[in-house]
């Protein structure tokens, strides 16, 4: 009887004393993981009437632009008056639901300052009964890179060299994290100057990833690029070969943009025929003759910039001093245009990764400030 009591009574201690230690266990302070919000959970969720209201019934008014897929308008919401920009997907255009479908699993997973925010998905069906999608991303007031590099109103200037530089920074970072940043490393697909956006400060925010694809295992073992479209001019030749997509693919669609952004020409310019391409166009300026195909808008605008600054009131000291406009511009054409041509090489192996654009173009942009002091 003893040593069954003497049992019970320890198993009983034991028992109590696991109680308390998972009691206690359970109120300790915890440090809260971050979790990605799935598309389930996104900030606040709008119904197909709200997004129609907001637009004033997806108005032609409202129309900020046109892609693939579908048109992007833009939508005031009536309970916090934010500005928001509304993609609609067009589903009666082939591949436009599994577009909707490839952003949605894209950027639910994806944070980065330079990538476009998505604040909520919607998908219901509209007054006839038909199947809605649409996505709802934070507004970009000033617009897409491809109506700064080709300005066809008088209300946008151009850029100067400061800002391209900047700009292309900013979109070597978004694909340095897209790429090598990401749980899974991802394949934007549809590189182009109409995806790169614009906010009220002139950051750039990489948008669109209809045609975005993970670097999975799996994928690895298959081929990807079956049935990518992407844009022409911008679409790597070697996907047109049915190689397996890659991150040397956006480097190449990159590179392109780069010389687009200098040289102010677009790879689908009606020179570039019969086998021509702007790289070739480029290399074959590179580097004695880059002050021949250097975008005409860079010299306006340095030198708008120039005399702003010297007719300020408010210039700083020593800021009148340093290299001109053309002078700058002609030291800073070499490295840019050579990093653009690296990266849209026909050859995977011989492109340049974005982490080696982002730092190289650093360099670049800290010497001109460094000059221009």
């Amino acid at each position: 009887m003893k040593i069954i009591i003497s049992v019970v009574i320890l198993t009983i201690v034991v028992v109590i004393s696991c109680f308390v230690g998972i009691f206690f266990w359970m109120r300790r302070p915890r440090k809260r993981a971050f979790a990605e919000p799935s598309h389930n959970d996104w900030q606040f969720r709008l119904s197909y009437l709200e997004l129609f209201r907001s637009t004033n019934g997806f108005s032609l008014d409202n129309l900020v632009g046109i892609g693939s897929f579908g048109s992007v308008y833009k939508a005031v919401l009536r309970e916090s008056e934010e500005v928001v920009a509304v993609k609609v997907f067009n589903l009666q255009q082939r591949g436009a639901s599994k577009s909707f479908t490839a952003e949605c699993e894209t950027l639910k997973n994806i944070r980065h300052r330079n990538l476009v925010k998505i604040l909520t998905a919607c998908s219901s069906i509209d007054f006839e009964r038909n199947e809605f999608n649409a996505l709802v991303y934070e507004f970009m007031p000033n617009g897409s890179l491809d109506e700064w590099l080709h300005p066809r109103t008088e209300q946008i200037k151009g850029l100067d060299l400061i800002q391209r530089l900047n700009i292309a920074i900013e979109v070597a970072a978004a694909l340095e994290y897209l790429h090598f940043d990401c749980e899974t490393p991802i394949v934007h697909c549809d590189l182009k100057p109409s995806n790169v956006l614009l906010d009220k400060d002139m950051t750039a925010h990489v948008g669109d990833f209809g045609l975005a694809r993970f670097l999975s295992e799996r994928s690895n073992n298959q081929s990807t690029s079956i049935g990518i479209k992407g844009s022409i001019g911008y679409v790597p030749p070697e996907y047109g070969m049915g190689v397996q997509v890659s991150i040397l693919g956006d480097a190449f669609s990159y590179g392109v943009i780069l010389l687009e952004m200098f040289t102010g020409k677009s790879p689908i310019d009606d020179m570039f025929k019969d086998g021509r391409s702007l790289h070739e166009y480029a290399a074959a300026a590179w580097p004695e003759r880059l002050m021949e195909i250097a975008d005409p808008l860079l010299f306006l605008e340095e030198e708008e910039t120039r005399n702003y600054r010297e007719e300020s009131p408010i210039v700083h000291e020593g800021s009148r001093s340093g290299i001109n406009a053309g002078q700058k511009i002609r030291e800073s054409l070499v490295p840019i245009i050579q990093i653009g041509l690296s990266c849209s090489n026909p050859s995977p192996r011989a492109r340049m990764t974005m982490k080696d654009v982002g730092n190289k173009l650093h360099v670049v942009r800290d010497s001109i400030l460094r000059k221009s002091k």
